[in-house]
């Protein structure tokens, strides 16, 4: 194993233990709780790292690079997430390759990722991005948008809405990012 190889094992032990001990106070189970390792920057055969020290889900922001590594050799047993935006041109092309969507930040996008996978037979399982913040800035359904949408979501059979997802907002401190993860809750 190289040192960057243990290098990565030995992160990826570290985490788990810190899940484990969140679990733990929680009253969850750590095995219920899936960690996704966000690859960004890095390039295939590093990334592999993560594989090999057992971390199967990984995490991609930017379709084009999700693309290149979902199509490597050496990250063939990968479970794939798409944590960054998606534009409704790269929808057909994401979807049979990811296991979950972490960022449907419109009614226009459900409505293309719906399409696509009745077209392509698939159940996209996904995120509905809320905008808790309230930061221009961020994307995101606003409150009042995803109180709208719950009620139709029966108009999009090809997809499977799995939680909702947001970003604290940059400034404000760990305060302010509690409170956008307590409005999160709410209205979850």
């Amino acid at each position: 194993m190289s040192p960057y190889q243990q290098q990565i094992a030995d992160n990826v032990a570290r985490v788990r233990e810190r899940i484990a001990r969140a679990a733990a106070s929680a009253g969850r189970k750590p095995e219920a709780i899936e960690l996704v390792a966000v690859s960004k920057y890095v390039g295939p055969r590093r990334t592999a790292a993560l594989l090999a020290a057992g971390c199967q889900g990984l995490g991609e922001s930017r379709p084009q690079k999700l693309f290149e590594k979902a199509s490597s050799p050496e990250l063939a047993h990968a479970t794939w997430h798409l944590i960054g935006p998606l534009q409704r041109n790269k929808v057909r092309r994401t979807l049979p390759l990811v296991s979950l969507i972490h960022s449907v930040d419109s009614e226009r996008l459900l409505r293309a990722i719906d399409r696509v996978a009745g077209e392509l037979s698939l159940t996209a399982r996904l995120l509905l991005e809320v905008n808790c913040s309230g930061d221009t800035e961020k994307g995101g359904f606003c409150q009042k948008e995803l109180l709208d949408l719950i009620p139709r979501l029966t108009e999009y059979p090809h997809v499977e809405v799995r939680g909702l997802m947001t970003m604290a907002a940059r400034l404000g401190g760990t305060t302010i990012a509690a409170d956008n993860f307590a409005t999160l809750r709410k209205l979850r």
